[in-house]
């Protein structure tokens, strides 16, 4: 059996292991933040429930520009400690924990965005090194900052005007921020946690949490702390805590469209020194346009966020500063957006505002009774979070080890690069599934829709080990055929077929 295996089975043993039982720590959320709080605790020997409405990473942690970054915004702020605490945690995300979800990549700033853009981009480029170089595993993590000639930024992205040379920095990639997420929830498991999703927290009464499940049936857990980790969503479990969510939107186009760029490009926003739009290339033939930073009024409803027009065109109208062929709301073949958790400090007004980008990427610990909310931060710096809130908890409940391991810790599938270079299976399967990609590829290899890379094995693979229980589980966070909406129509009907086969 596989560790942490997600299976089928295994749901039905944890919804009649967690019914009425009393556990160290229920963890309310199962984006990246509460999947990362659930294998923390597990690994220090506490009993843990992780509790998901819908399904892993179905909120925010899917949403992201797929970036393990190292804080180079932050430095424009002057968070010198935020940006040394993500310079810290990409270099154990790319080192020991996923170093087979995390590559690096080039960010090429070219001189047709102007040349006191690059030079500017240099500089910060540089300090970056430096503060890479100052935490533990930095050193030779990613090469130095660096000018590049004309000729090299036409080969890094060949749709960049010609003529001009640029500045190439380096930070980290996920294959996939859902993967991630899913590997924490399942690492989690194998250290005894039970995983449930499509459970719903409908109240909180001292340390009983109450859960209502799929078909109509609830029950009632006892936790000596219960961990909210909501998200956007936090409020809902703890009103006090004054969140101004932000809209982030990211556009799909095909990469031939850019001329199938080998860097991420990188241009400002007008009028801004520390905002940037990024054309991050992906391997699946695509490339996403992201990122926008729009404050949204009210509290966020369950549905997925959209991108909207004047997002589109900011978007579309930076990106085409450096282009030789302007890209077309036409070209476009997906969208999405996700909704950021950021913490308004206790200075501030009660206004929603405008300023949601200048807003600091801290992250809060608040406690509320029983309840800790552990509510923004970065995806690049869950592991962080989640250790300082299980020391809380550890704190609180006086038991369990002192210390986390996380910081050392493979997640499932993950192995040294000399290792994973040599695993028997497709490198793309590699770079998603690390050392289970064999078993992954021995499911199948047929394409769940033509023209594309994802296998009808992942599907299988994702029903029997990953805990996917819909096509939208499937096709929207296992693999991200529906980032595509005309392949995920293609595809939904091999999905249906293959859950009922495999369930």
């Amino acid at each position: 059996m596989l560790p942490g295996a997600l299976s089928p089975a295994r749901r039905a043993r944890d919804l009649e292991a967690v019914a009425g039982a009393s556990v160290d720590v229920v963890v309310v959320g199962g984006g990246v933040t509460g999947a990362g709080v659930a294998l923390d605790a597990a690994s220090r020997g506490l009993s843990v429930v992780l509790l998901e409405r819908a399904d892993l990473a179905a909120g925010t942690s899917r949403w992201s520009s797929k970036l393990v970054h190292g804080g180079l915004r932050y430095l424009a702020h002057g968070e010198i400690g935020l940006a040394r605490e993500s310079a810290r945690e990409r270099a154990v995300l790319m080192g020991s924990t996923a170093p087979h979800l995390v590559r690096p990549l080039p960010f090429l700033v070219p001189d047709a965005a102007g040349r006191s853009v690059s030079a500017l981009a240099g500089l910060g480029g540089r300090v970056g090194d430096a503060v890479r170089l100052s935490v533990p595993g930095g050193r030779g993590s990613l090469p130095p900052t660096r000018r590049v000639s004309a000729a090299q930024v036409a080969a890094l992205v060949p749709g960049v005007r010609k003529g001009r040379g640029g500045v190439v920095f380096w930070d980290g990639q996920l294959a996939d921020d859902a993967r991630l997420v899913v590997a924490l929830a399942r690492t989690a498991a194998a250290y005894g946690a039970h995983v449930l999703t499509g459970a719903v927290v409908t109240g909180v009464d001292g340390h009983e949490v109450h859960v209502a499940l799929p078909g109509g049936t609830s029950t009632t857990v006892r936790a000596g702390v219960v961990v909210n980790a909501a998200g956007v969503w936090a409020q809902k479990l703890a009103p006090g805590i004054r969140l101004v969510p932000s809209r982030g939107s990211h556009l799909v186009v095909p990469a031939e469209r850019l001329g199938s760029p080998f860097a991420a490009l990188t241009v400002p926003l007008p009028g801004s020194r520390s905002r940037y739009v990024f054309a991050l290339p992906q391997a699946r033939g695509l490339v996403y346009l992201g990122i926008t930073d729009e404050p949204v009024a009210g509290p966020p409803g369950d549905e997925d966020p959209k991108p909207s027009d004047a997002e589109i065109e900011q978007l579309l109208e930076t990106v085409n500063q450096v282009l030789a062929e302007p890209l077309k709301r036409a070209d476009l073949v997906g969208a999405y957006a996700g909704l950021r958790p950021l913490v308004l400090p206790a200075s501030a007004g009660t206004g929603l505002g405008d300023a949601t980008a200048d807003l600091s990427r801290k992250h809060l610990l608040a406690w509320d009774g029983a309840v800790l909310s552990v509510v923004g931060g970065k995806l690049t710096t869950y592991r962080a979070m989640a250790e300082q809130a299980v020391d809380e908890v550890v704190a609180r409940l006086g038991r369990g080890a002192a210390r986390a391991v996380t910081a050392r810790l493979p997640l499932i599938g993950a192995a040294p690069r000399v290792v994973l270079d040599r695993v028997a299976a497709s490198p793309r399967l590699v770079a998603r599934y690390g050392t289970e990609a064999p078993l992954v590829e021995a499911l199948g290899t047929e394409p769940v829709v033509e023209g594309r890379p994802e296998t009808r094995g992942e599907l299988r693979f994702a029903v029997r080990a990953e805990g996917a229980r819909t096509v939208a589980d499937l096709l929207d966070r296992r693999t991200r055929i529906g980032l595509v909406p005309a392949d995920r129509a293609v595809a939904s009907m091999v999905a249906e077929r293959i859950l009922t086969e495999e369930t």
